[in-house]
C-alpha cells in the first residue's frame, strides 16, 4: 500500500491523463494516500491536475527548441535550477517513491530523486524511448512500458510490459451509442466519423478537413471534428458563413466516451495515450502520426498497430491529399472494418493502470 507518492511529468494530455489515472488507482487502494504532482509552469498540467483534485507544484523548465534559439543557451541553467527546486520539493514532501511519466518536468524531478536515493519508477508510454528516459532508466527501480521490445532502450531486468494507463471514463463505451448521438445531435442510422487531433489539436488534420470540406458535406457522412484549442478561433472565423452540413466543429471533446461510442470510424494522431485508448474502444482507425515530435515516436507507435493490420496509416505529408478519400474507402468497406476491429481489440491492455500500481507497490514494500 502506497502512502506518499510524487508523480512528475506533463506537457500534453498524453502524459497528464496517464499520470492522473495512476494517482486515481493509488487513491482507490488507499484513500488516505498523499499524492503530489510536479509539472512545468505554464503547461497544461498546471490546470488539468488541480481539476482532477490533486496538488501540483511547477518547475521553470522548457524543452530544447529545434531551431536556434536564445532559450537553448539558457536551458542548462534552467535544468540545474529545476533539479535544485525538485530536490527541495522532494525533501519537504518525503515520498515513498517518485514516478516519472514523461514531459519537461519529469527529467529534473527524477534526476533529483535518484541522486537523493529515493526509489524511482518510469512509465514509458511510447514505442520509442526518448533520450531523457533512457538516461533516467539507469537508476530507475522499475520501468513500466506501454509496448514490447523496449530492451533496446532500457535495462532488461527492470522492464515490465504493462500497457499504458487510460481514463476509464473515456473508454467505458458499451451501450452508449444512442446517448452519444443525442449528445452531439447525430442520426444513429447514418455513418459517423470522429476526428481527434490530440489535446492541443493537429494542424494537418484540420487542414485536411478544410481542404475536403465540400466533399464531406456532400457525402452525408456525419463528422465530429475536434480541432484543438490552438486552432478553434481561427477556424471559426475562416468557416464563418460556410455550410458545414453534417460536420460539427468543436474545440475539445468533453465526453470522450460518448464520442468514441457513436463513432463508426476514428481518425487520430498516434500519441501513446490515444493509441492505447483506441485499442480499448476497438473501432476502425486511421492514424496520422505527427512528425513534430522527438525521434518521430508517433510513427513508431502507429506502426506497432499497422504491422498487425490493426489500423491504417496515412503519412502527415500525404494527409491533405489522401486522408478523406482513405476514410471514405474504409467506411464503405465492412470487411476491412471488421478485420481492423478484431485485430486492434487483441492489442488492448485494460488492466494497465492496476498492473503499474502493483509494480509501484512492490518498490515501496521492498
Amino acid at each position: 500500500m502506497i502512502k506518499r507518492a510524487l508523480i512528475s511529468g506533463g506537457g500534453t494530455g498524453g502524459h497528464i491523463f496517464p499520470a492522473i489515472a495512476i494517482a486515481d488507482e493509488i487513491k482507490r487502494r488507499n484513500p488516505d494516500a498523499e499524492i503530489l504532482f510536479v509539472g512545468a509552469s505554464g503547461k497544461m498540467e498546471m490546470e488539468k491536475v488541480p481539476a482532477a483534485g490533486y496538488e501540483i507544484v511547477g518547475l521553470e523548465i522548457v524543452g530544447l527548441k529545434r531551431k536556434l534559439s536564445v532559450s537553448n543557451f539558457l536551458l542548462p541553467f534552467k535544468i540545474i535550477k529545476s533539479v535544485l527546486k525538485a530536490r527541495t520539493i522532494i525533501k519537504r514532501f518525503n515520498p515513498e517513491l517518485v514516478v516519472g511519466v514523461g514531459g519537461y518536468a519529469s527529467g529534473p524531478t527524477l534526476m533529483a530523486a535518484s541522486l537523493m536515493r529515493y526509489p524511482t519508477a518510469l512509465q514509458e508510454q511510447n514505442a520509442f524511448a526518448g533520450k531523457t528516459n533512457k538516461l533516467l532508466s539507469k537508476r530507475a527501480n522499475v520501468i513500466c512500458c506501454g509496448y514490447e521490445g523496449m530492451e533496446k532502450f532500457f535495462p532488461t531486468d527492470r522492464i515490465i510490459v504493462t500497457g499504458n494507463p487510460c481514463r476509464n471514463s473515456a473508454v467505458a463505451i458499451e451501450g452508449k451509442k444512442e446517448e452519444g448521438c443525442k449528445e452531439y445531435g447525430f442520426d444513429p442510422t447514418k455513418k459517423i466519423v470522429l476526428i481527434i487531433g490530440g489535446s492541443l489539436g493537429a494542424k494537418t488534420l484540420n487542414d485536411s478537413v478544410v481542404e475536403q470540406l465540400e466533399v464531406l458535406t456532400d457525402s452525408g457522412v456525419q463528422v465530429l471534428w475536434q480541432c484543438g484549442k490552438l486552432y478553434y478561433e481561427k477556424l471559426q472565423k475562416e468557416l464563418n458563413g460556410v455550410d458545414m452540413g453534417n460536420v460539427k466543429l468543436t474545440q475539445f471533446v468533453m465526453k470522450m466516451d460518448l464520442a468514441y461510442a457513436m463513432a463508426d470510424l476514428i481518425i487520430s494522431r498516434a500519441g501513446a495515450s490515444s493509441v492505447s485508448e483506441l485499442c480499448l474502444v476497438k473501432k476502425p482507425t486511421i492514424l496520422v502520426p505527427s512528425p513534430n515530435v522527438s525521434e518521430d515516436h508517433q510513427t513508431v507507435n502507429a506502426m506497432a498497430l499497422v504491422n498487425k493490420n490493426a489500423a491504417i496509416l496515412v503519412r502527415d505529408v500525404d494527409a491533405k491529399k489522401d486522408l478523406i478519400s482513405t476514410a471514405f474507402a474504409l467506411i464503405n468497406d465492412e470487411l476491412a472494418q471488421n478485420d481492423l476491429k478484431q485485430n486492434i481489440a487483441v492489442l488492448g491492455k485494460p488492466n494497465a493502470t492496476s498492473d503499474i500500481v502493483d509494480a509501484l507497490e512492490k518498490i515501496t514494500n521492498s
